[in-house]
């Protein structure tokens, strides 16, 4: 698995491009890119629910930093459920997505001091295409009557459940209708709904990861209204 990881596309998704800020609530996000790395590893056959936990399958490097830092993690821990894991990943995973963005020459790091000894970093964007493909394939999900790929699926059923219409560049009847697009991917990929591991392990260990994800988004934001 080469390119740029789930978890860097939501991020992406998530900052203002020109400020270099988190235009969503910081808590949301973290357990969105939390379960991103999750869900990649999952599509990646390198780790599957059983038995209530998340077990490694493969511990083969991916080649993406982030997402084989927390496979060893997973590989040397004792066994989590998909929520535990969701909780567990979201302290510090940030800062070192947006470590990997830097170093790929994505963002930068502007370091800035208020009130004379506050440091206070923003990431503005560098170099604009990998965003700007996230948000193609994302336009095309929502328009077009073709079923997006898999990885797409993924990014799509990340940005319904964290609530991430508004950074789609809609609003209003345009959000719902977006909402209401992105939950149908979701279905459609089986990545969301009922879970049934009778016939493959990796949706349904997706679908656990994501309806973790929407009980930790629903206990930090209250429920969508």
């Amino acid at each position: 698995m080469t390119g740029v990881a789930l978890a860097e596309e939501l991020l992406l998704l998530a900052y203002d491009d020109e400020t270099g800020k988190a235009a969503m609530p910081r808590i949301s996000l973290d357990l969105g890119m939390a379960a991103a790395v999750l869900i990649e590893l999952a599509l990646a056959g390198r780790i599957a629910y059983a038995e209530g936990s998340l077990a490694v399958l493969d511990p083969t490097p991916t080649g993406e930093p982030v997402t084989d830092g927390v496979l060893a993690r997973i590989a040397a821990d004792t066994p989590h459920s998909p929520s535990s894991w969701v909780q567990r990943l979201r302290h510090g995973l940030r800062d070192r997505i947006l470590g990997d963005l830097c170093r790929q020459g994505v963002v930068r790091d502007v370091d800035e001091t208020e009130l004379g000894f506050i440091h206070v970093h923003r990431y503005p964007v560098v170099n604009p295409a990998v965003e700007a493909d996230s948000r193609r394939r994302l336009a095309e999900a929502l328009t077009g009557s073709a079923t997006p790929d898999e990885r797409t699926a993924a990014l799509a059923t990340l940005v319904a459940v964290l609530r991430m219409e508004p950074a789609l560049g809609v609003s209003g009847a345009a959000a719902e209708d977006a909402r209401r697009r992105l939950t149908e991917i979701a279905s459609g990929a089986g990545f969301s709904g009922e879970v049934s591991l009778e016939d493959s392990v990796v949706r349904p260990s997706v679908g656990l990861v994501v309806a973790a994800l929407a009980r930790a988004v629903d206990a930090a934001l209250g429920p969508r209204r």
